[in-house]
């Protein structure tokens, strides 16, 4: 049975993750931690599917504040062909120089992190993200496939694919090619598996964070679900610290 083999495959790789990336893991944790309690912020960036753990940390129930997602519609698809479709979105992301058109709508500081998924790890946006964090003094942490950084070619000029220029390298333990299960009479494998390493790697990361937060004394300012009976107040007041965090900071 196909989802069978899919369920199979999937927690594999996920044991995969748990046993081979913890230090990595705890290691960001720390270096999450160290930026928020600083008054730092968390930016989190991804494109195309990558956008869906960005989507999911940050505001998401069981996340917090310093978390600071970093959007382009243009790099979302909304359509599949057509205005904000796939094309557009594959050939965008590929650009050099587009990530720091977009960075320059925030105001990055060196107490800050960035974290960013990208399966593949080698279209431009990507690389150039990390690249902008790094050279302007962030900790730059990614999660990407290791194995397709092992075997493919880079495709950005300086050479350079998405681990190469992370602090923190995390392997999501996919392979290169994403889809995961063998049908019989097809020549392509089916259903990704990327997605799935790519949000169990960002929770993780939100529970080390939160963890070395409250044991450093910091509590974290968390997005509570109305199933846990708290007042409406309580996220009111996280999307009013969110909003005063993100402001621009004063020179």
């Amino acid at each position: 049975m196909s989802a069978e083999e899919y369920f199979s495959r999937i927690t594999n790789i996920l044991a995969q993750i748990r046993s081979t990336q913890k230090e990595k893991i705890a290691a960001a944790g720390e270096a999450f931690a160290v930026s928020i309690a600083s008054g730092g912020r968390v930016y989190l960036f991804g494109s195309g599917h990558s956008v869906i753990p960005v989507l999911d940390v940050f505001p998401r129930y069981g996340s917090f504040v310093g978390f600071q997602p970093i959007y382009d519609p243009r790099l979302m698809w909304f359509n599949v062909v057509g205005p904000g479709g796939a094309r557009e979105l594959l050939w965008l992301e590929r650009q050099e120089g587009y990530a720091r058109v977009i960075l320059a709508s925030y105001d990055l500081e060196p107490r800050d992190s960035m974290l960013v998924f990208s399966h593949g790890g080698l279209n431009a946006v990507p690389v150039e993200m990390a690249m902008e964090a790094k050279a302007r003094g962030l900790r730059v942490v990614s999660v990407s496939s290791h194995q397709n950084h092992r075997q493919a070619r880079a495709t950005h000029s300086t050479g350079k694919k998405l681990p190469d220029v992370s602090d923190i390298a995390i392997d999501n333990c996919v392979p290169p090619e994403d889809a995961l299960v063998s049908v019989k009479g097809l020549p392509e494998r089916l259903a990704a598996g990327s997605t799935v390493a790519a949000v169990a790697i960002a929770m993780a990361l939100v529970a080390e964070t939160g963890a070395r937060l409250a044991a450093a004394g910091h509590r974290p300012l968390t997005f509570v679900s109305p199933n846990a009976g708290l007042p409406p107040e309580h996220n009111e007041g996280v999307f009013r610290a969110y909003a005063q965090r993100s402001l621009p900071r004063k020179s």
